[in-house]
């Protein structure tokens, strides 16, 4: 295995935004996969999206993590009451971690559940009832505008809040110092190129979708395009590895994989859909002065590759 795909304990945590020790702690239980090379344990970063994209509950102060099936007890209710079993805030960036935290902290919060999925199957489980709320950064090529046409689109009739989170930066995901001088849409479609994909309703997914079909471009001249992974770190790590030469994401992944160069294309509108009827409750409304607080502000600034100019701003309702 090459060096470049494994993590130590400590650069898991920082991943997952734990405590080091339950790192070991899940490993231990075996909920974490993991190898040893002398004494010291080294995980795939394969097997940390993994352990991310099953949902289980990981041991740290800020939240718990929700995976929305049928088995689950808060979805067989038709409405979650979140004052007395908390509540649901679906997407993948790590913004929403921090949110859930100040939820938690706050003296009109609750408990929070974090599901991490993509744009579409948040906005579903907000239609459905199972969940209160999602992240959402979906590029719709008509209108040339993020979020507005697909909410009112995918919940229809229901009166929904649109909050600003961030701006962020997507792009490609290239080898160091772009050996296949990848810069734009058209190049996907070079002989011989390998593609990493996102799965199907991500918001990364759609926009790649609407931007194949303005160009005119074939989707299946794309090599890999079918090849799917479920976040921007799992797409970034591919590239790393050298098991791709290009995938699209956010620009912050890439500073956390090694041997990877970033190739800039649009600015992309990160934003928070809530139905209209919940910000009346005193929760929702701590929700916004969250958002709208400056130390959130400056502890997302922090982060780096956040715009935060907007941060907090009711932006539409529907």
């Amino acid at each position: 295995m090459r060096e470049e795909s494994s993590l130590t304990p400590e650069e898991v945590a920082s991943i997952l935004k734990i405590a080091k020790n339950t790192v070991y702690e899940l490993i231990k239980r075996g909920d974490l996969a993991a190898y040893r090379i002398g004494r010291k344990y080294r995980v795939d970063i394969r097997d940390v999206e993994t352990y991310k994209n099953q949902g289980k509950k990981m041991e740290r102060p800020y939240s718990n993590t929700l995976q929305l099936n049928e088995s689950h007890p808060l979805q067989m209710k038709a409405q979650i009451t979140p004052c007395s079993q908390g509540v649901v805030i679906c997407g993948q960036d790590i913004l929403l971690d921090i949110l859930a935290l100040h939820i938690e902290q706050h003296p009109h919060g609750t408990r929070t559940f974090r599901s991490y999925i993509g744009s579409f199957d948040g906005l579903s489980a907000v239609y459905q009832g199972k969940a209160h709320m999602t992240a959402i950064h979906l590029w719709d090529e008509d209108t040339g505008t993020y979020n507005i046409p697909y909410v009112r689109r995918l919940l229809p009739g229901i009166p929904m809040i649109i909050i600003h989170l961030a701006c962020r930066m997507q792009g490609f995901y290239v080898a160091k110092e772009n050996p296949k001088k990848i810069m734009d849409w058209n190049d996907l479609t070079q002989p011989g190129l390998r593609f990493i994909n996102r799965e199907k309703g991500s918001g990364t997914r759609v926009l790649l979708d609407e931007r194949l079909h303005k160009l005119g471009v074939d989707r299946r001249l794309i090599s890999g395009y079918e090849r799917e992974e479920f976040s921007h770190l799992a797409v970034a790590s591919t590239v790393g590895r050298g098991e791709a030469d290009v995938a699209l994401g956010n620009q912050k992944a890439s500073f956390q994989v090694r041997n990877i160069d970033f190739v800039p294309l649009q600015k992309e509108r990160y934003e928070l859909a809530i139905k209209k009827e919940y910000l009346e409750k005193p929760l929702f409304q701590a929700v916004l002065e969250i958002l709208q607080s400056s130390e959130f502000k400056t502890e997302i600034g922090g982060l780096g590759d956040y715009d935060l100019t907007e941060t907090g701003r009711i932006i539409a309702e529907t």
